[in-house]
C-alpha cells in the first residue's frame, strides 16, 4: 500500500481540479434539489392525498434507493479505482439525467419506484467527488476541501428546494424536467472542462472482492480507527436519514407549511450550511483540530433535531437551523481522519465502502422513521408524538460523539 500521506495524486492541479469538481457537484445538487420538495408531494397523489400512507411509500422509495446504492457503490468505487474517477462521474450525471426524465413521465407509482431503483444504481457523484478531492489533495487539506463539497451542496439547496417548491406549485412534474436538463448538461460540462485525477500508476485492478460491499467492508475493519471512524458515519448517516423520510410530510403536519414553505426552509438550510462548510471548517480544523471538530459537529446536530423534535412553534424550528448547520463538521472531519489511514489506490474502494453504509442507513432508517412519524399521526393519535423521529436521530448523534471519544480518547 503506497503511503496516502505523501502527496496528492496530482501535484499542482489540486486547485483547477478542485474548481471543476465542485462546479459539477454544484450543478448535480441544484438538479436533485428541484425535486425534493415535490417527490413526496407527488407519492402523496399517487395515494389519494393519505399524509400517512404517502409517508410509508416515500419511506419505501427510500429504502429502494439505499439498496442499490448499497449493492452498487462498491462496484463503482472500484471502477473508479481501475479506469478513474472521470468517467464514473460523467456516466452518473448522463444517468441521472435520464432518471429524471423517466420519473417526470411516471403515469403510476410503479414508475416512480423503478425511477429511485435507477437513480440508486447511478448516483455516485458525492462519492466519487470525494476520491477526487482525496486524489489530488494532501491529507492536512482534505477536511477543508470537502467541506467546500458540502458547501456545494447547500449552494444547490438554496436556489434548488426554493425553484423547485415554486415551480411544483404550477406543475409538481415541471422540476423533474429541469433536473433532467441540469443533469444532461453537467454531463456535457464534465466531458469538455472535468480532468482526471487519479494517475495511472495509482490504480488498482478490477476484481470482484473489491466490488463486493463484504469485500469493501473488510477495509473498513483493516484498522480499529478506521472501523470506529466508519461506524460514527454510520450513526451519522442514520440520523441524517430522517430528514428526507419526513421532513416535507412532518412540516405539512405539525405547521401547515406546503411546497413554497418547504422550499424556503430548505433555502435557510442550504445558506447556514454553505457557510459553514464553506468558510468556517478551516479555521476549526486549525483551532480545534479534526477531533474536537467532529465532537463540536456531532453536539450541534444532536441539539438542533431534539429542538425540531420538540417544538410545536415554526419560529423555534427555523431558529434551530443556523445549529443544525454545524453538524457539517461532522463528515469532513471524520472524512480528513478517514481517508489518511489508506492508500490512493484504494481511496474508490474506500468512498464505495464509505457509500455502502450510508447506503445502508439509508435502507433501514427511512423505513424505521417513516413507521414511526405514521403511527404517531395516526388516528386517534392527536399527533403530539410526531416529533419523535427526530429525537430518536438527536440520540443517534449522541451515541456518536461517545463512540468517537471511546476510539480517540484524545486528540489526534
Amino acid at each position: 500500500m503506497t503511503d496516502v500521506r505523501s502527496r496528492p495524486a496530482v501535484p499542482g492541479a489540486s486547485r483547477a481540479s478542485v474548481a471543476f469538481i465542485l462546479v459539477t457537484v454544484t450543478l448535480d445538487v441544484f438538479a436533485l434539489g428541484l425535486i425534493i420538495p415535490v417527490l413526496p408531494k407527488l407519492v402523496e397523489q399517487f395515494n389519494g392525498g393519505d399524509v400517512g400512507q404517502a409517508a410509508v411509500y416515500f419511506g419505501l422509495m427510500g429504502s429502494v434507493w439505499a439498496l442499490m446504492q448499497f449493492i452498487f457503490s462498491p462496484v463503482v468505487g472500484a471502477l473508479s479505482d481501475r479506469y478513474g474517477r472521470r468517467p464514473v462521474l460523467l456516466a452518473s450525471n448522463a444517468g441521472l439525467g435520464l432518471d429524471y426524465i423517466l420519473m417526470a413521465s411516471a403515469p403510476t407509482m410503479l414508475w416512480l419506484f423503478v425511477g429511485r431503483v435507477l437513480s440508486g444504481i447511478v448516483a455516485a457523484t458525492f462519492s466519487t467527488a470525494t476520491a477526487y478531492i482525496a486524489d489530488v489533495t494532501p491529507p492536512e487539506q482534505r477536511a477543508a476541501k470537502i467541506g467546500l463539497i458540502g458547501a456545494t451542496f447547500g449552494i444547490g439547496f438554496v436556489l434548488g428546494p426554493a425553484l423547485g417548491g415554486l415551480f411544483g406549485t404550477f406543475d409538481p412534474r415541471l422540476p423533474f424536467w429541469l433536473a433532467a436538463g441540469l443533469s444532461l448538461a453537467n454531463a456535457v460540462y464534465g466531458y469538455f472542462v472535468l480532468p482526471e485525477s487519479l494517475p495511472h500508476e495509482h490504480r488498482a485492478p478490477f476484481t470482484i472482492k473489491r466490488a463486493s460491499a463484504l469485500g469493501a467492508m473488510r477495509l473498513l475493519k483493516s484498522n480499529t480507527e478506521l472501523f470506529g471512524l466508519s461506524g460514527v458515519l454510520l450513526l451519522y448517516n442514520l440520523a441524517h436519514a430522517a430528514l428526507p423520510s419526513i421532513f416535507v410530510l412532518y412540516a405539512g403536519f405539525r405547521f401547515g407549511w406546503g411546497p413554497w414553505e418547504v422550499g424556503l426552509v430548505l433555502a435557510l438550510v442550504g445558506i447556514t450550511s454553505a457557510i459553514v462548510q464553506g468558510g468556517l471548517i478551516r479555521p476549526a480544523m486549525q483551532r480545534y483540530g479534526a477531533r474536537r471538530t467532529l465532537l463540536i459537529g456531532l453536539a450541534s446536530g444532536s441539539i438542533a433535531f431534539l429542538v425540531q423534535g420538540l417544538t410545536t412553534n415554526p419560529i423555534a424550528y427555523c431558529l434551530a437551523v443556523p445549529i443544525f448547520a454545524f453538524w457539517g463538521f461532522i463528515s469532513p472531519a471524520c472524512q480528513q481522519l478517514i481517508t489518511a489511514r489508506v492508500g490512493p489506490d484504494e481511496q474508490g474502494q474506500l468512498q464505495g465502502a464509505l457509500t455502502s453504509l450510508m447506503a445502508f442507513a439509508n435502507l433501514t432508517a427511512p423505513i424505521v422513521f417513516s413507521q414511526i412519524f405514521a403511527f404517531a399521526v395516526a388516528p386517534p393519535s392527536s399527533g403530539a408524538l410526531a416529533g419523535a423521529p427526530y429525537v430518536l436521530a438527536g440520540l443517534l448523534l449522541c451515541a456518536g460523539a461517545v463512540l468517537t471519544l471511546r476510539i480517540m480518547p484524545k486528540a489526534t
